[in-house]
């Protein structure tokens, strides 16, 4: 029980850290550009993942105890030919991976950068977590449940309110490229959901990280963005979402669900969106209208309802019929 509450608390504070990003986001772009931002920001991400890389390794490569003499030729070109196809296998799932992040989170810095809105970035983004369950079904064939297809009706109103105000010309174009960068970070969830569990979660990550900071560099000098007195004068929304955001948060995702359910962890997490639009609010002084206010609620609710268990519905019901036969 201790350690759930502890890995409750690190997935709390991981969304919160996560939220307050959208603010370091918005901040960032009083100085440097989404891609230069991007780039220094995956760079402190990879670089802050060094020492449990290191750590992991010390630990495989711990001496222990070998009988074996004839056999350990065998059995070392046996692992080193493992070893070198784990490694291929790592590099190109975290490629395709850092490929697809980097696509989205340039998106979505430029979301961020037109928007200027920490709070709306963050709620619009956070309806990736409706977009996973509709691409599975499209793309893999999974299931869509009833309670799916009602936390997509309720998010996709909840959208309507929050960016339709005075019809569909209402629209922005940062709304439009946040809703795009929503169905990205869907599908790079389920890219890792489809072939992440054949390879190391921190070796995937480092290398997704190391590869949206080089494309983000090439793209940066490409566009001639690269400014480093701007980044020392906003490096403390650079710092954060680096090695805060990408670097601590991971961390403490990884650790939180050792100990918590999957359903119970993506309950908390998905507070990130909550967290974006407090903090918005509280450093930024933004104000929405109360009917941005409701299509927030909306949003949230349906992120919350996407993540219920399959299985909640039919138990709901059986307890149902269980205390109406108590009853009789």
């Amino acid at each position: 029980m201790r350690k759930e509450l502890g890995g409750m608390f690190c997935l709390l504070l991981t969304a919160l850290i996560w939220g307050l990003a959208f603010v370091a986001q918005v901040q960032g772009m009083d100085s440097v550009s989404p891609l230069f931002f991007n780039a220094t920001r995956f760079t402190l991400g990879a670089a802050s993942l060094i020492p449990i890389l290191l750590l992991t390794v010390r630990r495989k490569h711990a001496p222990a105890s070998d009988s074996g003499g004839s056999s350990r030729g065998s059995r070392n070109s046996r692992n080193s030919t493992t070893v070198s196809a784990t490694w291929k296998r790592t590099l190109l799932i975290g490629g395709i991976c850092g490929l697809v992040l980097f696509t989205a989170s340039t998106m979505q810095q430029y979301g961020v950068l037109w928007g200027r809105e920490a709070g709306r970035a963050g709620f619009i983004t956070a309806l990736y977590i409706v977009i996973v369950p509709l691409l599975a079904w499209v793309f893999l064939r999974r299931r869509v449940t009833v309670v799916t297809i009602l936390s997509v009706i309720i998010a996709v109103i909840g959208f309507y309110l929050l960016c339709i105000t005075d019809g569909f010309g209402s629209v922005s174009g940062a709304d439009l490229i946040l809703f795009s960068c929503a169905v990205l970070f869907a599908a790079h969830i389920l890219i890792i959901d489809m072939f992440g569990s054949s390879v190391d979660p921190i070796w995937l990550s480092f290398c997704q990280f190391v590869t949206s900071a080089v494309l983000s560099w090439v793209g940066a000098a490409f566009d001639g963005s690269i400014d480093w007195a701007g980044a020392a004068a906003g490096w403390m929304p650079i710092v954060y979402a680096g090695i805060g955001s990408v670097g601590i948060a991971y961390t403490l995702q990884v650790v939180g669900q050792q100990w918590v359910p999957p359903t119970q962890a993506s309950l908390i997490m998905s507070l990130e969106s909550l967290f974006s639009a407090l903090g918005g609010a509280v450093i930024l002084g933004e104000v929405m209208t109360a009917r941005s206010y409701w299509g927030c609620a909306l949003i949230f609710i349906g992120t919350l309802l996407a993540q219920m268990p399959v299985s909640l519905p039919k138990r709901l019901l059986e307890r149902k019929a269980d205390r109406s036969g108590k009853s009789l």
